[in-house]
């Protein structure tokens, strides 16, 4: 096995090879506009370090989002595109499970907690989720609420009080969420700020392991409409 994941349902271009062990090689950089331009050399790297090509991957796992428009589809096409030339399946998995993920790794995760992206527009996305400790601490966290969209306010207390990792916790002044484990943002340095593909890698192994259930469709998960819309009443100016 020789899994290639990726993700850019945030400002982080994130990318890593997993041997089906252990992961081989991850670059992550983080530039909200310039997606499209850091991918594909991003998934190259990381193949280099891992001492393989294209050819000798087996599987791509890319992260649905929830995010925004333009950046997630760079990932989500580029996996289709690469799935397609290669001729291997490309499995998609929640961005949110995978910083979930994330934490578990980096021993962070409480009993119940909470993962929260920027959403822009003061919102941010997030799910919650519980622990499911196995003895290793790595066994995958069971979503049990979300993925949503709202503002940090508007969350019930219940859900406010809860741990939160990621970029989203403590972002916005309005109902701040209780974060920690955020990196940069004043956190924990063993939790990624934004994603983290090396633990989306190892989450698609663990769920190709056991059977495959856990994956979702390849598709974008946006949960609103894009920022740019065009306005009502539009109408074309056509040439005579």
């Amino acid at each position: 096995m020789l899994l290639l994941a990726f993700d850019t349902a945030t400002p982080a271009v994130t990318a890593a090879v997993h041997d089906g062990a252990r992961v081989l090689a991850e670059r992550t950089t983080v530039d909200a506009r310039r997606h499209g331009e850091l991918l594909i050399p991003s998934v190259d790297a990381v193949l280099d370090e891992a001492g393989a090509g294209r050819a000798d991957l087996t599987g791509i796992v890319v992260g649905t989002g929830p995010g925004p428009y333009t950046g997630l589809r760079v990932g989500l096409v580029t996996a289709a595109a690469l799935g397609d030339a290669l001729g291997i399946p490309v499995h998609g998995l929640c961005s949110l499970d995978g910083l979930a993920h994330a934490a578990l790794r980096a021993g962070l995760a409480a009993e119940e907690f909470l993962v929260a992206t920027d959403a822009r527009r003061k919102e941010v996305y997030w799910a919650r989720y519980t622990a499911r400790p196995d003895g290793t601490g790595l066994a995958p966290a069971l979503r049990t609420e979300g993925p949503s969209v709202d503002r940090p306010g508007q969350l019930p207390e219940e859900l406010a009080v809860l741990p939160c990792v990621g970029a989203g916790a403590g972002l916005y002044r309005d109902g701040a969420l209780n974060g920690w484990g955020t990196g940069a943002l004043g956190g924990d340095d063993r939790m990624p700020v934004h994603q983290s593909a090396a633990a989306l890698a190892e989450l698609g192994a663990e769920v190709l392991a056991a059977g495959g259930a856990g994956f979702v469709e390849a598709r974008p998960m946006y949960l609103r409409r894009p920022d740019a819309q065009v306005p009502a009443g539009y109408k074309a100016v056509l040439p005579s």
